[in-house]
């Protein structure tokens, strides 16, 4: 990928290369040593006592699942229907732990309980505190559920999720790097008047920019945490403290190279987002995006506006339609829908904050309400392996990038006739 030719790069040398792996491997495995000791000790005993809280429920027919959050682990379990919980209560529960392995409880499992009890008299946290704000703005449940999942990364229920799926819009709901970018920018604007006076008048010597950066830096870094720290949102933020650091000393930022060492050390950190599959979409969309600067860089600034979403959402099709087949011919305005979210996000943040967040509801109910009807395509996996090759030789080979453009293009005939 191309970039300005006096930037430097993070590492040049194979034997640089070697060391930072070995140093990561090192990490990755002695983070694994810690989880595997956890799961000795969750081990120890057929029953596991813990307190968890309700990150989300799934209504059944005869029962309820539930997804839970320990200090140490998430896991699911089902509950009788007669069990009056909600979203991030705080329960007390026994875990049967006998057919659980060590794969299934790196990645998170589904096992039997008993004994689950709400904790009374629980202090609430700041993100109930937040949850219950949103929810005194609405009146509708679907509508206050869609902006937990937009503002708290709390998942969504099936109903709204396969909605999101119908109109191509699960990107959008799932918090990541488009979110932190939009609340960088405005948080960044707030700041930048009050402390361009200051810094005028007080400290004139100091780099505005930059101060103004790590503070923003700081609000976003509460904001991962308040969000239990998303693996996808995890890959931005991580993505924005490296562009800072890379700005100040001349490194390149949108580059290949700087994706996989983020890419690798997320995982070394975090070995569970081994199988995440929103931080390898994260990943995948961030990739696809320095493919598109890196060979449409020289458009006019309208054109590769105009072009971006469009050509992101139909490059990215034949990788989502391996996991999840849902489609109707309505998710072809949904690169205009993700323009058109560029504006309502910041909008809807802002009426939140000050107690205003129906202003909306009127529209948000009308989309509720329609139905669209849909069917299932799922990409082959001979296709999809060829696809992942085309996309990573395109790196180096324009006749490569011409043919995954032609195989994507096709696809989506395919995939929508």
């Amino acid at each position: 990928m191309e970039t300005n030719k006096n930037s430097l790069q993070l590492i040049y040398k194979k034997k640089e290369w070697c060391l930072f792996f070995i140093l990561l491997m090192s990490v990755f495995l002695t983070n694994i040593l810690f989880v595997f000791i956890n799961y000795h000790d969750f081990k120890k005993e057929e029953l596991y006592l813990t307190t968890a809280k309700i990150l989300n429920i799934y209504p059944k027919q005869n029962f309820n699942v539930l997804k839970l959050e320990d200090e140490k682990l998430t896991f699911f379990t089902s509950v009788s229907t007669s069990k009056e919980v909600n979203k991030l209560d705080k329960i007390s529960i026994t875990v049967l732990t006998r057919n659980i392995d060590f794969l299934g409880y790196l990645r998170g499992f589904y096992a039997q309980s008993f004994n689950l009890f709400l904790i009374a008299d629980q202090e609430f946290t700041l993100k109930q505190n937040a949850h219950l704000n949103v929810l005194a703005q609405h009146e509708n449940k679907n509508i206050s559920e869609l902006f937990d999942a937009l503002f708290f990364a709390m998942p969504l229920g099936q109903e709204l999720r396969q909605l999101c799926a119908v109109f191509g819009i699960s990107h959008l709901i799932a918090i990541s790097g488009f979110h932190l970018g939009v609340m960088s920018l405005l948080i960044y604007t707030v700041f930048y008047f009050p402390y361009n006076y200051i810094h005028t008048r007080y400290f004139p010597y100091r780099n505005k920019k930059f101060d103004i950066l790590i503070l923003t830096s700081i609000i976003l870094l509460s904001y991962v945490l308040f969000t239990n720290i998303v693996p996808s949102l995890l890959r931005a933020f991580i993505m924005f403290i490296f562009g800072i650091f890379f700005l100040r000393r001349n490194i390149k930022i949108l580059s290949y190279e700087t994706l996989a060492i983020i890419s690798l050390l997320i995982i070394s950190f975090f070995p569970k987002y081994l199988f995440s599959l929103s931080l390898w979409f994260s990943i995948c969309a961030v990739f696809y995006i320095f493919l598109f600067l890196q060979y449409f860089k020289n458009l006019p600034k309208i054109g590769q506006f105009l072009l971006f979403n469009v050509w992101i959402y139909l490059v990215m099709n034949p990788v989502s339609h391996y996991f999840f087949g849902t489609t109707s011919l309505i998710q072809l305005i949904s690169p205009f829908l993700t323009m058109g979210f560029t504006l309502f996000y910041p909008f809807e943040a802002m009426a939140h904050l000050f107690g205003f967040g129906g202003i909306l509801d009127g529209v948000l109910e009308f989309w509720l309400s329609l139905k669209m009807t849909s069917y299932e395509v799922f990409t082959s996996a001979w296709f999809f392996y060829f696809y992942l090759g085309l996309s990573f030789l395109s790196i180096w080979f324009r006749s490569i990038f011409v043919f995954l453009n032609v195989s994507f293009v096709l696809f989506n005939i395919y995939l929508y006739t």
